[in-house]
C-alpha cells in the first residue's frame, strides 16, 4: 500500500510544476511584450490617464498593501481596466461582507508563494523529506465591481499630501537608513568598496521629486551587502546578465518606494536604461521566474529600509 502515497505525492509535484510553469510564463510574457516595446511596465501608473491622483500599492480589503509581484499584477490591471480605486478582494471575502460581484465580471489574477512537502528514498532504506515550492494563482475582484459593499470601500483615494510634505517625509526616510550619501560629479550610482551612495549635486535635477526617486533607486542598491539584505554584487561589473538583474531590482524597489513615499518615479529613463531595456528582455525571455525573482528582492530590500524607520523599529520591539 505504500507506493499510493508515493504516486499521489509524485502527481501533485507535477501538477505544481506545470501550474508553476504556467503562471510563470504567462505573467512573464505580459511583460517582455511591454519592454518590448520600449515600456516599462511599473511606471505606468504614474503616466495612465485614469490614475492621475494618488498613487499608491494596491490594497487587501483589510487595508493591508499587496507586496512584490503583486504590485506589478495589480496596478497593470488598473491601469488596463480602468479602476481608479486600489483596493481588491476575493469573492469570498466580498460575500462574507455582505456583497455581491457584479455579473459578467472578470477577475483579476494575484499569486501566492507557498511549499509542500514530498517524501523521498534517502538511498539508505530511510525517507527524507524535501521541501517543493509551489506558485499559486487566484482571483480578486476591484471594489468597483462589487456591489453592496459598506461605504468607506467606495471612498476616492486621500488626496496626496502637499508637496512639502511629502518632500520633507522622503528627506526624514532616506537620513533614517543610515546611508552615507554623497554629493558631487554628474552621476548617480552605488560603491560598494566605500559603501556609499554617490549623487549629482541636488540643484542639477529637474525638481526635487526626481532627486528622491533617483536616491530611491541607489538606496535600494545599498541594502544588498550581507549585513543588510544580502544580495551578491560580487559580479555586477563582470556580468551583464548580474547587471541586467541589480538593476531590475533597483528599478522595482524604487517605485515600491515611490509609490509609499507619494513621490513620482523616474518617468523618464537615464541613458544607460536603453541597454538594460534590451538585457532585462534578455533575461525574461530566457528565465520565466527572473520578474518574480526581481520583485521579491525588491520587496525585501523595502522592507529593510522600511524596518529602520524609528517608529516601525519601536513597533517591532513592542510586538
Amino acid at each position: 500500500m505504500g507506493a499510493v502515497p508515493d504516486m499521489e505525492n509524485e502527481m501533485m509535484s507535477k501538477k505544481a510544476s506545470t501550474d508553476r510553469a504556467d503562471i510563470y510564463t504567462r505573467i512573464t510574457e505580459r511583460i517582455v511584450e511591454d519592454l518590448g516595446q520600449g515600456v516599462r511596465p511599473w511606471v505606468k501608473p504614474w503616466n495612465a490617464e485614469n490614475m492621475n491622483g494618488r498613487i499608491s500599492r494596491p490594497l487587501r480589503h483589510s487595508g493591508q498593501p499587496y507586496s512584490g509581484m503583486n504590485i506589478l499584477l495589480l496596478w497593470a490591471e488598473q491601469i488596463s481596466r480602468g479602476f481608479a480605486s486600489p483596493i481588491w478582494m476575493t469573492f469570498k471575502q466580498a460575500r462574507e461582507l455582505g456583497a455581491t460581484v457584479r455579473k459578467g465580471e472578470s477577475g483579476s489574477t494575484v499569486v501566492f508563494a507557498s511549499r509542500f512537502t514530498k517524501s523521498e528514498a534517502d538511498g539508505e532504506g530511510g525517507e527524507v523529506d524535501r521541501d517543493i515550492p509551489f506558485l499559486k494563482a487566484y482571483s480578486v475582484f476591484n471594489v468597483e465591481q462589487i456591489d453592496r459593499l459598506p461605504e468607506h470601500y467606495y471612498r476616492r483615494p486621500a488626496p496626496a499630501a502637499d508637496p512639502v510634505g511629502r518632500i520633507d517625509r522622503a528627506d526624514q526616510f532616506f537620513r533614517n537608513t543610515g546611508a552615507v550619501i554623497r554629493h558631487g560629479g554628474n552621476q548617480a550610482f552605488y560603491a560598494p568598496g566605500p559603501d556609499l551612495v554617490q549623487m549629482p549635486p541636488f540643484e542639477t535635477f529637474r525638481d526635487v521629486a526626481s532627486y528622491y526617486a533617483i536616491l530611491s533607486h541607489e538606496v535600494t542598491h545599498w541594502t544588498a551587502p550581507g549585513h543588510r539584505v544580502g544580495r551578491d554584487l560580487s559580479r555586477y561589473c563582470k556580468d551583464k546578465t548580474e547587471r541586467a538583474r541589480e538593476e531590475l531590482i533597483a528599478e522595482l524597489g524604487s517605485c515600491f518606494l515611490c509609490a509609499d513615499l507619494g513621490i513620482v518615479p523616474e518617468l523618464e529613463p537615464r541613458p544607460d536604461h536603453a541597454s538594460y531595456l534590451a538585457s532585462w528582455l534578455t533575461v525574461l525571455k530566457n528565465d520565466k521566474r527572473a520578474i518574480f525573482q526581481a520583485a521579491a528582492h525588491a520587496q525585501k530590500a523595502v522592507n529593510f529600509l522600511e524596518a529602520l524607520q524609528p517608529g516601525v523599529a519601536e513597533e517591532q520591539r513592542a510586538a
